[in-house]
């Protein structure tokens, strides 16, 4: 007889509704990662118990660590399930839902927050028009090296599930958000809103809600410096409020 993989699946009807685990085998296949897995029990969606139920819902896009979508946490860890293969996973195989967001259904979560705090942040670069404005700023490749570093990240999730400080009930931006602050900060046309970044994480919910934990930088799927961002920013938001504090 052929092996079977065994997996346990925190589920949720809908928002409102409450959750509940239930168990699923599906043939082993080497190599195969979480998502390939989710796959089989949707184009099979029986239980271990024999009964027909609603395919499982989940997130993902690329299967390539890259898009982010497909985070959820799997043996009690958060990380990405395009990247967890089952063959270095202990059974059964716990997936549930992240917890520092609403869950839709089953896997799939709403991080609508994590783009809102991107929006506070405005981390975009400003342009004026697409007229020719000349040759832009030169960039060292040590600055290039640090910004490539940051500019990885994926809005995953896996730092703010992570955080102690992130909850559904407070205010605080998360490390991802600050991370990609930093990155526009440097970007030569970015710094123009520099001000604006630094005093939106003089805010409530900003930089003096990290209590430095450093668990984002452990979760982070892409090994982000993300305690070196927020610290880097902890010196400029402090310059900054000293500026306003002068100038005003």
């Amino acid at each position: 007889m052929s092996r079977m993989l065994k997996f346990k699946i925190k589920r949720q009807d809908s928002k409102d509704a409450a959750p509940y685990w239930e168990d699923f085998t599906v043939p082993y296949k080497s190599n195969s990662n979480v998502i390939s897995c989710l796959m089989d029990i949707q184009a099979n969606p029986v239980n271990s118990k024999g009964e027909k139920v609603s395919p499982v819902v989940w997130d993902c896009s690329c299967l390539e660590e890259v898009c982010g979508s497909c985070t959820m946490v799997i043996n009690g860890q958060v990380r990405q399930s395009c990247s967890a293969l089952v063959d270095k996973l202990e059974e059964p195989i716990r997936l549930e839902p992240m917890t520092k967001f609403p869950v839709v259904r089953d896997l799939a979560v709403d991080r609508s927050r994590m783009f809102d705090a991107l929006k506070k942040v405005q981390a975009w670069v400003p342009a004026d028009g697409y007229h020719d404005l000349g040759p832009g700023e030169r960039i060292s490749p040590e600055h290039q090296h640090v910004a490539y570093k940051l500019s990885e990240c994926m809005t995953c999730g896996c730092c703010v599930e992570a955080c102690p400080q992130y909850s559904k009930n407070n205010d605080f931006l998360g490390a991802a958000a600050m991370n990609q602050a930093r990155l526009f900060i440097m970007h030569p046309t970015g710094k123009n809103l520099r001000n604006e970044r630094l005093n939106v994480l003089m805010q409530k919910g900003g930089i003096s809600d990290c209590g430095n934990a450093q668990n984002c930088v452990e979760a982070c799927p892409k090994s982000i410096p993300l305690t070196e961002s927020i610290a880097d920013l902890g010196k400029q938001v402090s310059k900054q409020f000293w500026n306003n504090l002068f100038s005003s």
